[in-house]
């Protein structure tokens, strides 16, 4: 059994708090496609690709797309993953996505999250179409050459089927509370 997901899986659902001070839970976002990612405040990958994003995002809010920030990292590993710091990083970027924290880490085990950006992309009926990483360098997208979550949204909302519905994510490792910065839960071993 792999850790992550697999494509045509459901999503798994939760109820989180988010930036905004409201809680959300998988039913409340009715858009036709939902991307889920695991980011954080302060990995050098997020930070170098959260513009990407951005324009991800705004590119395809209009084709009933919505994506969905959870950030799992444990501050006791980084303490500027703390939701106190996530809600002053929205306040000072004002991404354009609803930013969650899973404090507990179970949703980042449900949904198999490896590396911090990791992005799932679902359908209408919430199945797993794509999952892996947004850009080739999301550390330097200056130097990036392909955008596989563009490509993969774009023949989505084409209903077309996804030529590359599977990459492997870039980026740091999830902070498992407890764990060093290198531990990973023993069923993606086999991944890495």
């Amino acid at each position: 059994m792999s850790f992550t997901i697999q494509l045509g899986e459901k999503a798994p659902d939760f109820e989180l708090p988010a930036t905004d001070g409201k809680t959300y839970k998988l039913s409340d976002f009715s858009e036709e496609t939902l991307v889920v990612f695991f980011t954080c405040n302060h990995c050098p990958y997020v930070v170098g690709s959260d513009e990407v994003t951005r324009k991800t995002v705004e590119k395809y809010a209009g084709k009933g797309v919505k994506f969905v920030g959870i950030n799992s990292n444990s501050v006791a590993t980084n303490a500027t993953d703390s939701f106190e710091h996530m809600v002053k990083r929205m306040e000072e970027h004002k991404f354009p996505w609803t930013y969650l924290r899973d404090e507990s880490q179970e949703i980042a085990v449900a949904y198999g999250a490896m590396r911090t950006p990791h992005f799932y992309v679902f359908n209408a009926d919430r199945k797993l179409v794509y999952t892996g990483r947004a850009v080739d360098n999301p550390r330097e997208t200056d130097k990036m050459t392909v955008n596989d979550l563009e490509n993969a949204l774009e023949e989505h909302v084409s209903g077309k089927p996804i030529t590359t519905p599977l990459t492997n994510p870039l980026g740091c490792n999830v902070k498992w509370d407890g764990k060093d910065a290198h531990w990973m839960p023993p069923e993606a071993c086999d991944l890495v």
